[in-house]
C-alpha cells in the first residue's frame, strides 16, 4: 500500500489482547485497566481471517503485541497460521519474556521469525521500581531459553526512563556479551509515559561512549521500522535507537496498528482509524473490508506532533490498549 504521501505500508502491528501480567508506569496504572471482555476482542480465525486481506493490500510484516501477547492461550497456533497466510513473509513477536521459558518452544516450532524481549533494566531495585513487579530472573530466563534457537534472531528493547547511567551500560552491554541487538527507545508522551521523563538519544549516546568508547553509525539497514543503529568495538549485537521525539521519523513510516478490538490505527499519537470488527463480524465481503482498511490508510497523516500540544483527535487510551 502507498499513501497519499508516498510512503510503502507494508508492516502491521496486530495486538492480541489488553491484558498484561507486568504494571509498567508508563503502560498501565498499578491497578490495572478496565479489561476488554473476551467477547470484544479478536478471535484468532479473525486476526488471520485480516491478515489474509491485509496481505492482498500489500501487508508483508507482521508483529504480534500486546499488552503481553504471551498470556493469550496458544498463541503459538496464531503464529502458525499467520505464517501460513499467502502473502505474509515475516511473523514477529513482541514479548516482556516473564512467559518466554515456557513458550520459546512452541513459538519457534510454529514458525516465529524474531523475538523482541522488553528489558528496562537489568538492576533488580530499577526493574521493580519501572514493572511494579519482581519478575527479572524469568525474563532472564526467557533470554537464555531463547538463545537455545540461534535462528531465531532476539532483540532486546529497552524504553529510556531515568534509568541510572550504570543501569543504562549494564543493559547495553547485553549486545557485547550476546550476539543481540540492544535499542533504546525514546519516550513517547501515550498515556501514562506523557508524566514520564525519559533520556534522550543524545544523552544516552553520551552516556554509553563515555563507556565504551566511540561508537560507529551503521548505514545498513537491519529490522523492519525506524531503529538506526552504531557499533561499539568488541561487540557482538549493535546499539540502536529509536527517538521518534528528537529524531522524527514520520516520514519513512512503514507501518499501521490493530487494536485487540479490531479497530485499525494508522497514526499511533491520534484516535483516527477505522472499526474493522463489526463489518467482519456482520458479513462485510473481503473486498468491503479491503475498501476500508484502503481508505484509512488514504488519510494516515503526515506525521505526529506530540511536541506541539495538539488535542484534537488524539489518542487517549493507555499504550496496553493500543498495542506496544
Amino acid at each position: 500500500m502507498i499513501d497519499r504521501y508516498g510512503r510503502e505500508i507494508d508492516y502491521i502491528r496486530i495486538s492480541v489482547t489488553d491484558r498484561c501480567n507486568l504494571r509498567c508506569v508508563y503502560c498501565m496504572p498499578e491497578e490495572g485497566i478496565l479489561l476488554t471482555s473476551h467477547q470484544e476482542i479478536l478471535r484468532f480465525h479473525e486476526i488471520v481471517h485480516l491478515a489474509g486481506i491485509f496481505a492482498s493490500a500489500g501487508i508483508r510484516k507482521i508483529k504480534l503485541t500486546g499488552g503481553e501477547p504471551l498470556v493469550r492461550l496458544q498463541i503459538e497456533q496464531l503464529v502458525k497460521e499467520l505464517k501460513g497466510t499467502e502473502g505474509i513473509e515475516q511473523v514477529t513477536l513482541t514479548t516482556n519474556g516473564t512467559l518466554l521459558r515456557e513458550k520459546a518452544e512452541a513459538l519457534v516450532q510454529a514458525g516465529i521469525d524474531g523475538v523482541n524481549i522488553s528489558l528496562n533494566s537489568l538492576d533488580p531495585e530499577e526493574y521493580r521500581q519501572i514493572t511494579r513487579k519482581e519478575e527479572l530472573d524469568k525474563v532472564w530466563e526467557g533470554f537464555q531459553e531463547m538463545r537455545k534457537y540461534p535462528e531465531v534472531p532476539v532483540k532486546i528493547n529497552c524504553v529510556s526512563m531515568e534509568q541510572s547511567p550504570s543501569g543504562i551500560c549494564r543493559t547495553a552491554a547485553i549486545a557485547r556479551d550476546y550476539p543481540v541487538h540492544v535499542r533504546f527507545i525514546e519516550m513517547m508522551p501515550i498515556g501514562l509515559g506523557e508524566s514520564c521523563k525519559g533520556r534522550s538519544e543524545e544523552e544516552l549516546l553520551q552516556i554509553l561512549e563515555k563507556e565504551f568508547g566511540s561508537g560507529t553509525p551503521i548505514t545498513e539497514k537491519l529490522g523492519n521500522g525506524p531503529c538506526h543503529y552504531v557499533q561499539f568495538e568488541g561487540f557482538q549485537g549493535k546499539i540502536g535507537f529509536i527517538s521518534a521525539m528528537s529524531h522524527k521519523f514520520c516520514d519513512r513510516c512503514n507501518r499501521i496498528r490493530l487494536t485487540s478490538q479490531g479497530y485499525l490505527k494508522t497514526c499511533l499519537q491520534y484516535d483516527r482509524g477505522v472499526d474493522l470488527r463489526e463489518p467482519l463480524r456482520t458479513g462485510a465481503s473481503d473486498h468491503m473490508l479491503r475498501e476500508l482498511i484502503l481508505q484509512a490508510v488514504s488519510h494516515k497523516p503526515a506525521s505526529h506532533a506530540f511536541t506541539e500540544k495538539v488535542s484534537r483527535e488524539r489518542e487517549e487510551k493507555f499504550m496496553s490498549q493500543i498495542g506496544g
